[in-house]
């Protein structure tokens, strides 16, 4: 990295959205491997591939990116990430469903589809409504779950062509949700092309992203990795929406994975003019410097903060002869634990609710994951919480903590150990 945190070259790769061979670096955070590759434990001793995670922007479009150096096909074939393991996604979820069917009329004859629909958590809220709906899921194992609970879903990528059969078949959907997947393919064009396809002339299209405006401006940097290709601002959205026929009509701002957009769109013929909203944001991104290198310039050097900050507080911990476990496994520990070199030295092994990790251990950094009733018993002085966006449930989840006088430990935005009040939660 050059002095300013830009280095300002030009890359071999091109933009994948608009071609360009104008990228500028915005952080590059070594190699990790991929971030749900959880390891069973006679995998320990094979080798293990770790690829470049170097975020650029391209300075023709904004669209910030990675190489695609992963496959979709090689991450969500089999998937080790459940949504319904988050009591608050599940219930973002429920007020999303409740507030679509309100606000665009569905009634029992609509027809709604979600892409990336994981274990059916958000299409089981439609379901319960009578609402007609079909789940495309590509990980086989959560598709499964998603039939198990009811869910209608169709195993498979999605692509101009299955948004096509799947409207041939079922006919064009009202509503199409792709939340938190936007960013997860290559082929920005083509997924677009896809969701066009799917739904009806004068239906609607909601995804949701991850800001990069508050990415940038909170020091989220765990939420680079290799599962996202692309970070989106509104002005890039804008874009890439149109790159497969769909107009942004709506933006609204939510608090969810540290700050994410929910996108409205519908076919560009039948959108008309965006709302007061679009300018607003596209306002905030301008002035935030987000359309020139000055907005990215000293995202780097902070990053380097966050992990000083956290090296120290876990090599001091460590001196003191106090214990530190983690609580969470997502992937977006996969980036912090390997940039930072944090291994079970430091972090003696971290719990997840979810059964399907326990017995693994995290890809690259090789801390075993156990279940959560682990922290009760053994009473560690820290928990380092890796899901630091699920700040408020985690807090409240963890409150039994207090009784034993341990503490809480958020790495992002910056080191925050917080004292709990002791009581009930749940492991």
């Amino acid at each position: 990295m050059k002095g300013d945190g830009i280095d300002g070259g030009q890359q071999m790769t091109r933009c994948r959205l608009c071609g360009a061979e104008a990228m500028a670096s915005v952080v590059d955070l070594g190699a990790t491997p991929p971030c749900e590759s959880f390891l069973a434990a006679d995998q320990l001793d094979l080798p293990e591939p770790a690829y470049p995670l170097h975020l650029r922007v391209c300075t023709d479009c904004w669209l910030a990116q990675l190489p695609p150096l992963i496959t979709p096909e090689e991450t969500f074939s089999e998937y080790a990430y459940f949504s319904s393991f988050s009591t608050s996604w599940v219930e973002h979820a429920r007020g999303f469903v409740a507030g679509a069917v309100a606000h665009l009329g569905l009634g029992p004859d609509a027809f709604v589809v979600e892409v990336a629909s994981n274990d059916g958590y958000l299409l089981r809220h439609v379901v319960d409504r009578g609402i007609r709906c079909l789940g495309i899921e590509p990980s086989v194992n959560v598709g499964a779950a998603a039939r198990d609970a009811g869910v209608p879903t169709l195993t498979a990528f999605l692509s101009p062509a299955t948004g096509a059969a799947v409207r041939a078949e079922h006919g064009p959907a009202d509503l199409v949700v792709a939340n938190n997947v936007y960013a997860h393919i290559p082929d920005v064009a083509g997924f677009t092309r896809g969701l066009r396809a799917l739904v009806a002339d004068d239906g609607w299209v909601s995804l949701e992203v991850q800001h990069l405006l508050t990415l940038i401006e909170g020091n989220q940097y765990d939420t680079i990795y290799h599962e996202h290709f692309q970070y989106y601002t509104v002005a890039s959205a804008i874009r890439a929406l149109a790159s497969g026929g769909l107009a942004l009509v709506d933006a609204e701002v939510l608090p969810t994975h540290g700050g994410s957009l929910r996108l409205w769109a519908r076919p560009a013929e039948a959108a008309g003019e965006p709302t007061r909203r679009v300018a607003d944001l596209l306002a905030r991104e301008k002035a935030a410097g987000l359309q020139e290198l000055s907005g990215y310039a000293e995202f780097s050097a902070r990053v380097a903060t966050v992990r000083r900050d956290l090296l120290a507080f876990l090599i001091g911990a460590a001196e003191r002869g106090e214990t530190v476990v983690g609580y969470g496994a997502p992937g977006k520990a996969t980036t912090l634990l390997n940039h930072c070199g944090i291994r079970p030295d430091l972090l003696a092994y971290t719990v997840d609710r979810n059964p399907y990790k326990h017995g693994r251990f995290t890809p690259g950094t090789r801390i075993p994951i156990l279940p959560p009733e682990r922290i009760a018993a053994d009473k560690p002085d820290h928990v380092l919480v890796l899901p630091w966006n699920l700040r408020a449930e985690l807090v409240e989840q963890l409150s039994y903590v207090g009784a034993w006088g341990g503490r809480l430990v958020f790495p992002i935005p910056e080191l925050s150990i917080v004292e709990v009040a002791s009581g009930k939660g749940t492991a």
